[in-house]
């Protein structure tokens, strides 16, 4: 996002606050319907905006996700170029050492001690081979581990540039986000001028969340309910097709017929795409409802959209990465039509995510200046990217 951009957009906004002044005189009420349609209008304008800058800030999220994994990397190599130099070390000094000594003693089997110290041509024969044997072991080992630690110092060199590379992106992301933080002042200053008008339909919004809210609560009771009674009915009958029926005749064997028929009350095993999944995790994001959108949030305090599932699916004991892209990485494939509450959601261009929790809706963290809501998935039109069951 570049600085003239943010100052013609802004410029844009500004302008639309200007037009309360009307050339001609009109009623409160036909006063009223232009302003409130003029505070709508901002408001689109104004979430636009923040859906950009939600992709910068997920885009940021990547960028340390990746970041950490470098540095994590390089922590690695660096141990294992500690480890390469002191075996380089211990090799070198054993190297020496055995030169030193085989200068220093006529006892070691120098070339003079092999010729007179042996008896028989096969006595000599097999100490200089000995000698040979020691004297290449050691230099194999010194050579070895020398070529290992420059090895590894070039790992750690190439993962050291990466850590550059990557810092770098996060710092320019930073900056990008101290441009947006100056560009939600004057989001504040254009909010103040129709500020009741957003009161009114802040609080409009408020009463359309708890209705959506209460419908979600009892549709998903209603659906555990009827999970948990498909459960018990597939359970009773098992246990009825592992029992004999009393009222059946004895049943009759022949040597050449040794098939036993299928029990017509076994139940029929769901098909692998619709097994599965975390149900429970739509209820527990209904906790968060309300919760205020918080750039890299991934708490109660505050969540963006990939904090939120983060933190939802945590508590089911599923590690999951802050960044909404690499969450798409887990799980399995959805198809639109065999979507599930507790399935995760993308749109964007994986630049968002929400939980589904049935009925064609999602509790997600949609940008900044707003809250953890539901939305129907039909909101995000055609960016809607797949689903993915954990």
């Amino acid at each position: 996002m570049r600085s003239p951009k943010v100052i013609a957009v802004c410029a844009a906004l500004l302008a639309a606050t200007v037009l309360a002044g009307e050339p001609y005189a009109a009623s409160p009420r036909e006063r009223l319907k232009e302003k409130a349609a003029q505070a709508q209008q901002v408001l689109q304008q104004v979430n636009a905006l923040d859906a950009k800058f939600g992709r910068t800030v997920e885009a940021w999220n990547g960028a340390r996700y990746e970041l950490d994994k470098t540095r994590r990397q390089l922590a690695s190599d660096r141990a294992i170029l500690r480890i390469a130099e002191r075996q380089q070390k211990i090799a070198i000094a054993r190297v020496r050492s055995r030169l030193i000594a085989l200068y220093e003693s006529s006892d070691d089997p120098t070339t003079i001690s092999v010729l007179f110290g042996s008896s028989t041509l096969s006595d000599m024969l097999g100490r200089l081979d000995a000698a040979q044997t020691i004297a290449t072991a050691d230099h194999n080992l010194a050579a070895e581990t020398t070529a290992a630690r420059i090895r590894y110092a070039a790992a750690e060199r190439r993962t050291r540039a990466i850590e550059q590379r990557r810092a770098v992106a996060v710092k320019q992301l930073s900056s990008q986000r101290q441009q947006i933080e100056s560009m939600l002042g004057k989001r504040r200053q254009l909010l103040s001028s129709i500020q009741s008008q957003i009161t009114t339909l802040k609080a409009q919004e408020a009463r359309r969340q708890a209705a959506l809210a209460a419908a979600a609560r009892a549709r998903l009771a209603r659906e555990q309910a009827a999970l948990r009674q498909q459960a018990a009915a597939r359970a009773a009958a098992a246990r009825r097709a592992a029992l004999p029926d009393p009222a059946a005749p004895p049943a009759t064997t022949t040597p050449t017929d040794t098939t036993t028929p299928a029990s017509p009350s076994a139940p029929t095993p769901a098909p692998p795409n619709l097994v599965g999944g975390h149900p429970d995790a739509a209820t527990i994001a209904m906790q968060y409802l309300g919760v205020p959108y918080v750039w890299g949030g991934s708490t109660p305090a505050g969540f963006d959209c990939s904090g939120l599932v983060m933190y939802v699916f945590a508590q089911l004991g599923i590690s999951l990465p802050h960044y909404a892209a690499a969450q798409y990485g887990f799980g399995t494939p959805v198809p639109p039509d065999q979507l599930q509450p507790g399935d995760l959601v993308f749109f964007d261009g994986l630049g968002h995510v929400g939980i589904y929790i049935g009925g064609g809706q999602m509790i997600h963290a949609p940008h900044t200046g707003d809250v953890v809501k539901i939305s129907p998935l039909t909101d995000f039109g055609s960016s809607y990217v797949g689903a993915r069951r954990l």
